[in-house]
């Protein structure tokens, strides 16, 4: 029987397609790297998240594979060129989720702009404080977009509501802008704009992509939002730009290191400095995990895998 094996928290829809599919299931999403290399070897299909990677090792152990679905965006964890030699091929669903991870991004920024989580805490405490959390508009800004592929333009999209100016940047895309959206550049971000939200994937060119040298060139105090991969940030540039007050404030879905068990003393000394800031939120990589966006990527990644 045709085998595929789904390795990362997924919908019921889509076992249950696969089932009726004819595919033999094996649905564990805390199987391990390891583990996976034991049993890929006669499976026709994977279906994958951000947890365990699709290397070479991998690859070459999966002789029987046609298949990869990628649940969400983002493949850095797939060594895609190598699946194309071997004429594997590879999908993924970033439709699915894209409105999600806006919905947080905004949720993310309103947030922070309005002191929501510090007052609440303050309340909580028997702390009445109007003054000293009083929160700052969101019309009349200048938010820029870095990467306007589906969950920049999904953030833009939410954005119409408010009075405000955008300014999207996307090194590989051009010939998006509209009426509301402004094609620019990581210039004119960085000298113009009150808030910075990334939407791009991990790459080499994207590494570390808010660095010193980036918040050095920033000419306001912009609120930084991060929604998409955690090392496209260097958390320490990042924490050196909040101590000096170049940014108002940083809200990020995403860590360098999201595995906080393994992390070293300096890793934990920086994140609790970060979690103590009042101007600082951290979520646990949840923008693109809504209910709904579970059921979609499923849908979607059922429409694009070669059954």
């Amino acid at each position: 029987m045709r085998r595929v094996i789904v390795t990362g928290k997924a919908h019921e829809f889509l076992i249950s397609s696969l089932k009726e599919r004819g595919f033999d299931v094996l649905y564990d999403p805390a199987i391990s790297y390891e583990d996976l290399l034991l049993q890929v070897g006669d499976v026709e299909g994977l279906v994958v998240t951000t947890r365990i990677p699709i290397d070479r090792k991998m690859l070459e152990k999966a002789s029987q594979l046609k298949w990869i679905g990628r649940l969400g965006s983002g493949m850095e964890l797939i060594d895609t060129e190598f699946a194309k030699l071997k004429g594997v091929e590879c999908v993924s669903s970033p439709e699915g989720n894209r409105n999600a991870v806006a919905e947080h991004a905004l949720g993310l920024l309103l947030s922070l702009m309005n002191h929501i989580i510090p007052s609440a805490a303050d309340v909580k405490k028997g702390h009445w404080l109007r003054e000293k959390n009083r929160g700052t508009e969101l019309s009349g800004k200048t938010v820029g977009i870095v990467g306007y592929g589906n969950t920049g333009s999904c953030f833009a999209k939410l954005l119409r509501s408010f009075d405000l100016v955008v300014i999207a940047y996307d090194k590989y895309k051009s010939g998006f802008g509209n009426e509301f959206v402004r094609e620019g550049t990581m210039e004119e971000i960085c000298r113009e704009a009150d808030v910075i939200s990334y939407h791009v994937p991990l790459t080499p060119e994207t590494l570390h992509m808010a660095n010193s040298e980036f918040f050095g060139s920033l000419r306001k105090k912009p609120w930084i939002l991060n929604t998409s991969r955690g090392k496209v940030v260097d958390m320490e540039a990042l924490i050196t730009a909040l101590q000096a007050g170049r940014v108002s404030g940083a809200a990020l879905d995403v860590l360098e290191n999201e595995n906080i068990e393994s992390y070293s003393a300096e890793e934990r000394q920086e994140l609790g400095w970060l979690l103590a800031q009042p101007n600082v939120i951290v979520t646990p990589h949840i923008a693109g995990y809504s209910h709904e966006a579970l059921l979609k990527m499923a849908e979607i990644l059922l429409q694009k895998i070669p059954l």
